[in-house]
């Protein structure tokens, strides 16, 4: 199930670090702000405050994540991490309506930037604290199956491009005269973070609303049970889902009415075992029923394979 623990060390150390970055790229880009004026690095610092507030949920949800099965939650705790990305993304788009509230007035009456090389130099040095922890965020969140941190990650990512693309808008401003256009990339900013929280909110969505699992993962289970027809074994009722880092599979196994209980419950191991080495975090649910008896065809009235 959702682990906390990378090696020796807890995944929540990686939410530790993105709030050390969302905190040091606030500082670095407050600075920048101040020095040129530019209301399209305000809207750079509406972004980082929002990867300081999900990053501070991620630390949260992490630790409930790892919460073992009790008698009231016996599937475990790792649904939460949808949570954590819903919020996320809605956190992302009021931070793109802040964006857009502080860039109108400033397109209809533009003000001229100030010091703006030394504005982007101290950008670029927050930009470049992103990039390195986004990277490792993303890298971890895969390794380990963790929606919240490959959320954070991805996160932290497009913060890199949108400070890249306020960075050029400013420069453009620099070169140009046009003061306006600092107000137009900011704009831009706002509708880039729109998007990517519109993609994390439905993402969180459909797991809460327990998506099957992957296509190819779907691909290897059913070439695993399809190994056993030579024996003749077949299947049906196949369905899966998927909370957070976890899968979960539930298959009815069809066998020859002959085979005693010994037989069908070793078949049905040798199942769940070879389709857990193939798929992480794997829980599986089998069901043996005779080949032939018209009632092993009847289960909960769905028949998906």
């Amino acid at each position: 199930m959702t682990g906390s623990t990378s090696g020796k060390f807890p995944l929540t150390r990686y939410a530790w670090l993105s709030i050390g970055a969302a905190l040091t790229t606030i500082a670095l880009k407050g600075l920048a702000y101040h020095i040129t004026g530019s209301v399209g690095l305000l809207s750079d610092i509406l972004e980082s405050t929002v990867n300081l507030t999900s990053a501070v949920v991620a630390l949260i949800v992490l630790s409930v994540a790892d919460r073992p099965a009790n008698e009231e939650f016996t599937f475990g705790f790792s649904k939460v991490e949808y949570f954590s990305s819903g919020f996320e993304g809605g956190m992302i788009v009021l931070a793109a309506i802040g964006i857009i509230i502080t860039a109108v007035p400033r397109l209809i009456n533009p003000v001229p930037l100030e010091q703006v090389g030394l504005g982007l130099a101290v950008s670029v040095l927050a930009s470049l604290i992103n990039l390195g922890v986004a990277i490792e965020l993303i890298r971890v969140g895969r390794e380990h199956n963790s929606i919240t941190l490959e959320a954070d990650g991805k996160h932290l990512m497009t913060d890199v491009w949108t400070t890249a693309g306020v960075l050029v808008g400013v420069g453009l401003v620099w070169l140009t005269g046009y003061a306006r256009l600092d107000a137009v990339i900011a704009l831009l900013v706002a509708a880039n973070i729109i998007y990517t929280g519109y993609r994390l909110l439905l993402h969180s969505g459909r797991g809460l609303l327990d998506v099957a699992i992957s296509p190819e993962e779907l691909d290897k289970v059913r070439e695993a049970l399809d190994s056993f027809a030579e024996r003749g074994v077949s299947y049906h009722a196949l369905r899966t889902r998927q909370a957070a880092a976890r899968r979960f599979l539930d298959v009815h196994l069809l066998v020859p009415g002959h085979w005693t209980v010994k037989q069908g419950h070793d078949l049905a191991e040798e199942v769940e075992t070879k389709i857990r080495g193939l798929i992480p975090n794997a829980s599986i649910t089998t069901h043996v029923e005779p080949l032939g008896d018209p009632l092993s065809r009847r289960h909960d009235g769905v028949d998906l394979v």
